[in-house]
């Protein structure tokens, strides 16, 4: 017989799955045994297996989680008056808001990937290009308000990429004590991307 869902089953799953992300981005999947994710959420395995029926699953619900919070920022329109400049700079913001506090599961994201089954592997790629997508059409339409010919497609998509390459990476350096906002370093970030595609 099924061991019946408890009241707090949610939040159950909520804890193990943000332990999961500090121990995964702290040895990686390969290196976090099971029974340790078990023992640091104060759980047996087999009471583990009732939240989660499988160590990959896990790691999908650490992934699937970051990509819905990042997924959030596509999904919620601008402000109407913003101009489209404003509305890149905006995004980056709103991703690197984001990111604040996610640096494990970002890790993670980078890192672990390829340990994912298939098909899960390509529910979270999908997801990925989603976000990349969003932002090049934000991007080009900030580039289109500047001066100079529109940018071609490998150009906008490779300062889309270089600009996930600068913020992707912000967990491992950036600390708002040393004097720059996070909004400082989001704009500085956008105008670099912006800035590259013209003349």
């Amino acid at each position: 017989m099924a061991r019946p869902q408890a009241a707090d089953y949610a939040e159950k799953r909520a804890a193990i799955t943000a332990a999961a992300a500090r121990l995964f981005a702290r040895h990686g999947y390969a290196g976090a045994p099971i029974a340790e994710l078990a023992a640091a959420c104060g759980l047996s395995k087999s009471l583990l297996y009732h939240y989660y029926g499988s160590k990959d699953a896990i790691l999908f619900a650490v992934m699937d989680g970051h990509m819905a919070e990042l997924l959030e920022v596509v999904d919620t329109p601008p402000a109407a008056d913003l101009a489209p400049v404003d509305a890149w700079r905006a995004f980056a913001e709103a991703l690197l808001t984001r990111y604040a506090g996610a640096a494990d599961s970002q890790k993670v994201l980078l890192y672990d990937l390829d340990h994912l089954a298939a098909d899960r592997r390509a529910e979270i790629v999908a997801r990925q290009r989603r976000l990349i997508a969003a932002a090049e059409a934000k991007l080009a339409a900030a580039a289109a308000r500047t001066a100079g010919p529109a940018p071609t497609r490998a150009k906008l998509r490779a300062q889309v990429m270089l600009f996930f390459g600068m913020i992707n990476w912000s967990h491992t350096w950036f600390d708002p004590a040393h004097g720059l906002s996070r909004a400082e370093l989001a704009r500085q970030a956008a105008d670099t991307a912006l800035n590259g595609l013209t003349p």
